[in-house]
């Protein structure tokens, strides 16, 4: 049996014990939660969610970058067709992990990560891709700078140690800006 099999097994077990046809759009918890892609740190893992109680947004690095920006925009137009404000009392969490492979991008193909990042590839090096526990500074950073977003969001800046399973609060929760 191929993993697509497997796959497809799984789904099976899932629709018949596990399915949820009452959970909603809008997360419970009223949480957004941007990551990164790497299996190690799955947020509905790491941070034991369940199911419906958190947006997760994921990326190479968990970065925030152009893409995230626009998705986060598309996320918060969606919700208010659905009725629902995104931002005051919504948390933002960054979370960043060590050992990240984005740091070999960083190393082996500056200009790629560059476009990813969109910036220009002399600028990387302010983006502390090799430093999770700076890297997420800078991407909190970022998001308090971007006027795009609700001002009442709750934003903070986690990093998940992939050897100890455990998590760093870098920035703690703070609203995103006072308006």
């Amino acid at each position: 049996m191929d993993f697509l099999e497997t796959l497809l097994q799984r789904n099976a077990e899932f629709a018949e014990n596990d399915f949820a046809a009452e959970l909603k759009i809008i997360p419970s918890q009223k949480t957004m939660i941007i990551g990164c892609v790497d299996p190690r740190v799955d947020p509905m893992d790491v941070l034991k969610l369940a199911p419906g109680e958190a947006a997760v947004i994921r990326n190479v690095g968990g970065r925030v970058n152009p893409a995230l920006l626009e998705t986060m925009a598309i996320l918060r137009t969606v919700s208010k067709v659905g009725g629902n404000e995104v931002g005051q009392g919504w948390n933002l969490i960054v979370l960043h992990h060590t050992d990240c492979g984005i740091s070999g991008c960083y190393h082996h193909a500056p200009e790629l990560l560059a476009r990813h990042m969109g910036v220009a590839e002399e600028h990387l090096a302010a983006l502390e891709i090799d430093d999770p526990y700076k890297a997420v500074a800078v991407d909190v950073a970022a998001l308090k700078a971007n006027p795009r977003l609700p001002g009442g969001f709750k934003v903070s800046g986690l990093v998940y140690d992939v050897k100890t399973g455990r998590i760093d609060t870098v920035v703690p929760a703070q609203l995103l800006r006072t308006e």
